[in-house]
């Protein structure tokens, strides 16, 4: 018996590969409805049992409208304009860079999978949970939440791991935003343009008190004018282009994150979703008007260069599906900006969902709109060559050809990926400031580290310095950090359930599967970059181990006392 059941294994095993190929032909527009499908009914029947669970109610205040501050907690003007803030943050580059790199490494089809189920069972869950667990206690960050329900030494444990991992989310994205405006020079305006654009649209919202359609109306015809200034007018600093825009982007990074919230961050985001809401438009309409047959195999290989499918394609999609930068954003500023609380799961869970789409359309221009073999620019030798970025340019912009002709529509790709690596950028090195100062001057007792300004500069100092060394490197290990402050907040909020005798089971094994994949990856990657002798990469992996076993005690102990009620 068992050898045949080993014979049968092995045939499985010689036939699948053929059996990938004679189902990868699929229509692109198939694929991408029936994602669509799924991810909205995740969002009209999951979400509305998380509102019920967690007791989401209109009729109560929420911090922004009763601790108004002018720099923080400052009630955004419509929850068009927060959900804009709130979506351009979280999103960045991770839907994008990530399905791109599973795509490529182990093929399409788990990555769609996880995608489509990991938005609506884990990463929605997470992020409104957050959302909620931050309104219910004044707007402070999740760390703050993890002390109630933990203790002070969780807290401190949680802050210090969240501080490493912003750290990488800056370095990250800061390294991945000088390469794509290096590469493509008509970048550099429509990206610049808008930070000026969204100052003004501020400025005629909040000092000038403008209608709020008025004043869309007007940044949105701007930054298509500087778009299109961007086409004919390319900006190249020259051979250290990379290395000039490196420093650039950190100096607006450390001057846009002290700047009070309505200045520039909640515009600059709310005008960003346009962005988004065009570019995701253009792209599904591209899809359905070329209705492209699928290039890439369904599957690849189990284990590719960065690692087994499982755990590492959990961790490279970093954002498509759970991010733990969600988290902070939803407790970091949306909660001090939430004017009624009705809104949250539109917000929130809604966001993820949205997100998820954009993961999708990411997947399918490369999946689809680029050719995998035979070709000088097929998928892999594009990717190779010129990085996710441009080949996600390059892949959507074939997708949208028959509406903008290809140069143009991979310049409008590239240029709504990078409008939200910027909001990502100053909005986790503003969180960072918090956590910052939550962990080194109050918790420490560090007294500069209470001052904004040096506390940004720690934290955009030593983002700087990983950013100028292989930070191509640092997406993977930035993946599993960032997917462990996910299953750690989803810890928090399920011991926060259970102390209020609700039922803590929609976060509490959401969270047991990612701490267990996040912290094997971590071991994975720890090992591999000594192996590599990238020291400085393997002691951060290192250290995120530690801290997250540390955590997961404390999270044992908790448990241990008895809830309330109970």
């Amino acid at each position: 018996m068992a050898c045949a059941a080993r014979r049968f294994v092995q045939l499985c095993r010689a036939s699948y590969p053929y059996c990938v190929e004679a189902v990868a032909p699929m229509n692109s527009v198939l694929i991408a409805v029936g994602a669509g499908v799924i991810l909205w009914l995740g969002y009209r029947w999951y979400g509305r049992v998380l509102a019920r669970l967690w007791g989401m109610d209109p009729k109560n205040a929420t911090p922004a409208v009763t601790m108004p501050d002018g720099v923080d907690y400052v009630a955004a003007k419509s929850r068009l304009v927060l959900f804009g803030h709130h979506f351009a943050s979280i999103a960045g580059a991770g839907p994008v860079l990530g399905p791109v790199l599973a795509c490529a490494l182990w093929g399409w089809g788990a990555g769609l999978a996880w995608i489509v189920l990991g938005s609506v069972f884990i990463g929605g869950v997470h992020d409104f949970s957050a959302l909620m667990a931050s309104l219910r206690h004044r707007g402070r960050s999740v760390g703050e939440v993890a002390e109630v329900v933990m203790g002070k030494r969780a807290k401190l444990i949680f802050c210090a791991f969240v501080w490493l991992a912003l750290v990488l989310v800056v370095a990250v994205f800061a390294a991945y935003a000088a390469e794509a405006m290096a590469t493509e020079p008509r970048l550099v305006i429509p990206t610049f343009g808008l930070v000026a654009i969204a100052m003004l649209v501020g400025w005629l919202m909040y000092r000038r008190n403008t209608n709020v359609s008025a004043a869309t109306v007007v940044g949105i015809l701007l930054l298509a004018a500087v778009i299109v200034l961007g086409y004919y007018v390319p900006v190249h600093p020259g051979p250290q282009a990379i290395k000039v825009w490196l420093v650039v982007l950190f100096i607006y990074c450390y001057v846009a994150s002290i700047m009070p919230v309505n200045i520039l961050l909640q515009p600059r985001d709310y005008l960003s979703t346009y962005i988004l809401y065009a570019g995701m438009g253009f792209g599904v309409l591209g899809i359905f008007l070329t209705h492209p047959t699928v290039q890439a195999p369904v599957y690849v290989q189990w284990k590719a260069a960065q690692g087994p499918m499982w755990p590492m394609m959990f961790v490279i999609i970093a954002c498509g599906a759970i991010s733990g930068f969600h988290a902070l954003v939803a407790g970091g500023t949306t909660s001090k900006q939430l004017a009624n609380e009705g809104d949250a799961l539109r917000i929130a869970y809604g966001g993820m969902i949205v997100e998820g789409g954009m993961a999708v359309v990411a997947l399918m221009a490369v999946a689809a709109g680029l050719k995998w073999h035979g070709a000088v620019d097929a998928f892999p030798a594009v990717l190779k060559a010129r990085g996710p970025i441009v080949a996600f340019g390059q892949g959507y912009g074939r997708l949208v050809e028959p509406i903008f002709g290809r140069g143009l529509g991979a310049l409008i790709a590239i240029t709504t990926l990078n409008a939200f690596i910027m909001t990502t950028l100053d909005t986790a090195t503003r969180i960072g400031r918090y956590i910052g100062e939550e962990l080194f001057g109050q918790g420490l007792g560090i007294a500069p580290m209470r001052n904004r300004y040096i506390s940004t500069a720690v934290l955009v100092g030593f983002a700087g310095y990983l950013a100028a060394g292989p930070y191509k490197a640092i997406w993977p290990v930035f993946g599993a950090a960032n997917q462990l402050v996910a299953a750690l907040v989803l810890i928090t909020v399920a011991l926060l359930l259970r102390e209020w005798g609700k039922k803590s089971r929609y976060a509490a094994w959401p969270a047991v599967f990612m701490f267990v994949t996040t912290v094997g990856a971590l071991v994975y990657q720890g090992r591999q970059f000594m192996l590599g002798r990238q020291y400085l990469l393997a002691g951060i992996a290192g250290c995120l181990v530690v801290l997250a076993l540390f955590m997961a005690v404390e999270a044992v102990r908790a448990l241990a006392r008895p809830a309330k009620g109970q």
